[in-house]
């Protein structure tokens, strides 16, 4: 069997293969609520054979929301219809996740087809925005809001509401969102805290309050579901997060129980020089994994079965997330195991479609 095929049990829950969907933007909320279209993309994607499932950017307060239009997981009222994705999803053999998210001060802006920009927080549909400094992601926006002692302590309670609510909500993984410049990745990146506090100065003091945030969600966790933590393994800019400030915050969220590394790159600095190309961030993920024993998953540009499976074979990761390629393809996965000469079941409703040969 194809190492793409193979089990990968983390805790207590067993994917069934490999590929997971990585957490992608909908833009398609109101007031934080899913709808059918949330229903319809992820629940296709579990019809075609991805293991894990990871719901989009979700936010855990609704200044932490990117545009107006993000999922959000900061009441009660959400669940209802979360839970009905969540059952579809399991119904198909696959696992529920989620990424729970604060944007900080890259929060407010519009949807990407609606112009991509900052809505200030004086105009219709905009908010204050907040982060560890008052510096802005580019030079003409809005500065935010420097995080107080209080609002540091509010953002620990508010992912681990969140958690809570995720697992009423029947998701069996999560996700911190500590990459692409968002709220935990600033206060991880020097270029964008320059907090004099214990928040800020020196890596122990920088990476304080992603622990604090993962100490909180894991207690707030069973015991039995994993907990995974998607980084910027670099912020591909001189003086900025590191490889090697990735391998030592690697250890640390080892020890307070974190399951896997989820390895992507950049977010926190525009127009950052990144050499994107074919498994461009693979290395980062292998290197992780080699040092720490930690499990990582491969994100950025991964878009064929052989790719995939040799990045396993090779040892460089456990998991393989893919984002624009399921969108192109939600069937890639058992596109994929017609390729590698594996035998995957198809779903029931559309087993007289499958390729003959491969029963």
């Amino acid at each position: 069997m194809a190492h793409l095929f193979t089990p990968l049990t983390l805790r207590g829950v067993t994917l069934k293969n490999r590929l997971v969907v990585s957490p992608m933007c909908m833009y398609s909320a109101q007031d934080g609520f899913a709808n059918d279209w949330h229903l319809v993309h992820l629940g296709s994607r579990a019809v075609g054979g991805a293991a894990l499932v990871i719901q989009e950017a979700t936010a855990v307060a609704p200044e932490g929301r990117i545009t107006p239009d993000d999922l959000g997981i900061w009441q009660d009222e959400h669940l209802p219809f979360l839970r009905r994705i969540t059952d579809f999803i399991k119904a198909q053999g696959a696992v529920a996740g989620i990424q729970l998210a604060h944007a900080g001060r890259k929060a407010s802006h519009q949807s990407p087809w609606k112009g991509g920009a900052e809505i200030p927080p004086t105009a219709p549909g905009g908010w204050p925005t907040v982060a560890p400094s008052a510096q802005p992601f580019a030079p003409a926006e809005t500065a935010p809001q420097a995080l107080d002692a209080a609002g540091i302590r509010r953002v620990v309670a508010n992912f681990e509401a969140a958690t809570r609510r995720a697992v009423q909500a029947g998701y069996e993984v999560i996700e911190i969102h500590a990459a692409h410049g968002y709220l935990l990745h600033e206060f991880l990146s020097p270029l964008s805290n320059e907090r004099t506090d214990e928040y800020g100065g020196s890596f122990e003091n920088r990476i304080r309050l992603l622990l604090e945030v993962t100490e909180a969600v894991r207690a707030a966790l069973p015991a039995e579901l994993p907990l995974l933590v998607r980084i910027s393994a670099t912020d591909w800019t001189e003086g900025g997060w590191s490889a090697d400030d990735s391998v030592a915050l690697a250890r640390q969220l080892q020890r307070r129980g974190v399951d896997l590394i989820d390895c992507s790159t950049g977010g926190n600095v525009p127009k950052a020089p990144i050499p994107v190309g074919p498994g461009y961030q693979v290395e980062f993920a292998a290197r992780i994994r080699q040092e720490t024993g930690l499990p990582t998953g491969a994100v950025g540009l991964i878009t064929d079965a052989q790719q995939a499976e040799t990045i396993l074979a090779d040892g460089q990761a456990d998991l393989i997330l893919l984002a624009r390629e399921l969108l192109r393809d939600p069937y890639f996965p058992l596109h994929a195991a017609q390729e590698l000469g594996t035998e995957v079941p198809w779903p029931n409703q559309y087993e007289r479609a499958k390729p003959r040969g491969s029963r």
